[in-house]
């Protein structure tokens, strides 16, 4: 393995390095624009070529009337990443995007993770940080979504999230989970931050989807992010109820500890398709958020602040 290294300097984008302080609008901390989870019984949880057009213009339209700056895209291994695509997608709308590399949840798992040990699995990743993915050059800026789903990781989601952690100690980057409807995030934690990983290089990944605050302060006061990243999937979760929840967390002082997202992961989601968007979080869910007392401050910490802090590894002070 890599002895560990600092962070690097500015934030890796798949256009290339970016500077934090060149990002001056708001970030989406979790979604996708390139990926395929088809399976036999979910055909639509693809978002491909046929839809590229749709999502570039939906990013194109949030920078003009929002002021999008960059989407942390967490689509990596065995999720049907397409690293090319990321980049044509950032070039044409004018987006800065942050790509991916690690192991979704158990289901998703490539062959390449069987019996594979962890220090193996981490140099693959940090040959794809180093190198780049899917044969190109272009550099993941974070190591995510890697997932477990349950109380408790798998055997080979706990491999595959320790290597996560070893390889984000060697390089520098932070990392994202995906926590099944938000179960098991704890005990991702501790995972990871056994590994050697330190708390606020961690994002816990759709806490929106678990009502439990308890749970959610303990992991903010551990130091970790709280992902509040399904914003609009009112199947899963109500939006009052995120709302809720989010109240919650701020009003125990963990403010600088939450990340917000939709967690686009299907066609069907598109606005060319009937759905709410990437953009839901600014029509809808931050009005909602400032009704209930949020000033611009706030706001733009939870929506920039906080993700480039998360991106950069850096404490509160240095961003």
């Amino acid at each position: 393995m890599h002895r560990p290294h600092p962070p690097p300097a500015g934030l890796r984008t798949v256009t290339g390095p970016l500077e934090p302080a060149r990002v001056r609008g708001p970030v989406l901390a979790h979604e996708h624009l390139a990926l395929d989870l088809s399976r036999d019984a979910d055909r639509a949880a693809v978002l491909g070529a046929a839809h590229r057009d749709s999502v570039t213009g939906e990013l194109a339209a949030l920078r003009e009337e929002y002021g999008l700056s960059l989407v942390i895209e967490l689509t990596c291994r065995g999720m049907g990443r397409d690293a090319r695509a990321l980049a044509e997608v950032s070039d044409r709308s004018g987006v800065a995007v942050v790509a991916a590399t690690g192991w979704y949840y158990e289901p998703f798992h490539p062959r390449e993770v069987n019996g594979t040990s962890v220090e193996e699995l981490a140099r693959l990743l940090t040959l794809e940080i180093e190198n780049g993915l899917d044969s190109t050059a272009v550099l993941p800026g974070v190591i995510g979504e890697v997932g477990s789903h349950g109380d408790l990781p798998s055997e080979p989601e706990a491999r595959t999230l320790t290597a996560a952690a070893h390889a984000a100690s060697a390089t520098g980057l932070s990392l994202a989970t995906h926590a099944q409807l938000g179960r098991g995030g704890l005990r991702q934690l501790e995972l990871l931050t056994r590994a050697g990983l330190a708390p606020h290089r961690v994002s816990i990944g759709h806490q929106d989807l678990l009502d439990a605050p308890a749970v959610h302060r303990e992991l903010a006061a551990a130091g970790a992010y709280v992902a509040f990243d399904t914003v609009g999937k009112e199947n899963y979760q109500s939006d009052e109820v995120r709302l809720r929840l989010l109240c919650a967390l701020l009003e125990a002082g963990h403010a600088d500890r939450v990340l917000l997202s939709c967690d686009v992961s299907r066609h069907g989601y598109l606005l060319a398709e009937g759905g709410k968007g990437y953009g839901h979080l600014f029509r809808s869910f931050l009005p909602r958020v400032r009704a209930a007392g949020a000033d611009e401050d706030l706001v733009d910490l939870l929506t920039r602040r906080n993700p480039l802090r998360f991106l950069a590894a850096a404490s509160a002070e240095e961003l």
